[in-house]
């Protein structure tokens, strides 16, 4: 019988993609052979953004398909009552007055 364990900060596996191909923040440029590559990061000081290395672990990275608070609150769902009605029901935060919602604070 075997254990396996994961070390966190360990060894990197050698292979593995960078995660600059799947980040929401990254830029990537390819020409036509397999070093014309350039990287990108709009997380990073304006003018020194480049990436020269293939990234491992970021702690500003996010997933190119996860939605932004805006993109989410467009397709949310707002519980609301109405006491004069003595109602309470979801509507949706797109058919609502903008000072009628609550809006957070943007993440990107």
């Amino acid at each position: 019988m075997s254990i396996r364990v994961k070390i966190r900060g360990g060894t990197v596996t050698n292979g593995d993609p960078t995660l600059c191909l799947s980040c929401k923040f990254a830029t990537i440029v390819k020409g036509p052979s397999l070093r014309d590559e350039v990287v990108e990061c709009g997380q990073l000081a304006y003018g020194h953004g480049r990436i020269t290395f293939p990234v491992t672990s970021c702690n500003v990275y996010v997933e190119r398909g996860h939605p932004s608070i805006r993109e989410m609150e467009e397709i949310a769902w707002v519980l609301r009552s109405n006491p004069k009605k003595n109602e309470i029901g979801f509507v949706k935060a797109s058919t609502l007055r903008l000072r009628d919602r609550f809006v957070l604070v943007e993440d990107d």
